[in-house]
């Protein structure tokens, strides 16, 4: 071989060969494609969810609590059904119907009423700031169910918000938990179970249909305490009545529950639980924008520990 043949072959080598030095381009992660959308999702829920207690607030100025709560069910679970039959979606199996009830007297019936007979007495701030203890309730119940077990960094700081929106709810109330709180607990008990069922049916069909089901399952029960309700209490349907409901029936109770379960089927039930530590925050906001409230020095604060929490919870892993 000549020095020429030689200079060919070792040329032909170089550009036949890939260069180990080379970068490697990229591919994008479908797992991490998967948790920045469940996480926008879970965001765009707790959104939707902050305008929950002050569109409760206005349905209230010209409804009572049951009829409030009956007419939400039966605009949800129409509106509901009407998706699931002109979607041909098939019934679910046995077992999807016991977690399906579990959904339903959860985040259905047991939270919207037991919420709403608390604001009867409470400001919507006072509530927002109690509820958020939602993420805690909602982690720990997951991982009981699920046999889930997270970091401590993990737990700490989930406990950590916790203790922060307690601390600012009793501050508000002077240090005693009124009749309202009552309630409220309550209504975090049975709202935990509902979230963690749905977000583990999530996993099994769509999220609209988690919650479609849901309220289907319930229009008979709506319909019943419509007829006792409506007649028993007064009604004045004016413009912000109507437009709570509205909110309510459709923006909280279908839509929002929608993206939320979804959001928690992609990167799981208690991580995105971490994320409605925002959401009293939020509702605070718009407590003050659309009812006027006025809120303590302390709001401020609270909002900057929530936030580091979140962030914490967000990055620790299991």
């Amino acid at each position: 071989m000549t020095a020429h043949d030689s200079a060919t072959h070792r040329s032909t080598i170089a550009v036949g060969t890939p260069s180990v030095s080379a970068p490697a381009t990229a591919l994008p992660s479908p797992a991490g494609d998967r948790s920045t959308l469940g996480t926008l999702l879970a965001v765009l829920g707790v959104a939707s969810f902050s305008l929950t207690f002050p569109a409760t607030a206005w349905g209230l100025e010209g409804f009572g609590p049951w009829s409030l709560i009956s007419c939400r069910l039966i605009l949800g679970g129409l509106l509901a059904g009407a998706f699931l039959l002109a979607g041909r979606v098939p019934r679910p199996t046995r077992a999807q119907w016991r977690g399906l009830l579990v959904v339903a007297g959860g985040t259905v019936v047991g939270f919207p009423l037991l919420t709403t007979l608390a604001l009867r007495t409470s400001t919507t701030s006072h509530a927002a700031v109690v509820v958020g203890l939602l993420p805690l309730t909602t982690a720990a119940y997951s991982a009981l169910r699920t046999g889930t077990r997270h970091s401590r960094l993990f737990w700490a700081a989930a406990v950590a918000g916790a203790v922060v929106v307690v601390t600012f709810a009793l501050w508000q109330s002077g240090g005693a938990p009124a009749t309202s709180d009552l309630y409220l607990f309550a209504a975090l008990l049975v709202c935990a179970a509902g979230y963690s069922e749905g977000g583990r049916l999530a996993r099994e069909m769509p999220g609209w249909q988690v919650i479609g089901w849901a309220l289907v399952l319930c229009l008979p029960l709506a319909a019943a305490g419509a007829a006792l309700s409506l007649p028993a209490e007064p009604v004045h349907p004016t413009g912000h009545a109507v437009a709570g409901l509205l909110w309510v029936a459709v923006g909280s109770q279908f839509v929002g529950l929608w993206i939320w379960y979804r959001g928690m089927a992609a990167i799981g039930v208690a991580r995105a639980s971490q994320l409605q530590l925002a959401q009293p925050l939020l509702t605070l906001v718009w407590s003050v924008t659309l009812l006027g409230e006025r809120l303590t020095p302390a709001a401020p604060v609270a909002a900057l520990a929530v936030l580091v929490c979140i962030g914490v919870t967000q990055r620790a892993g299991r």
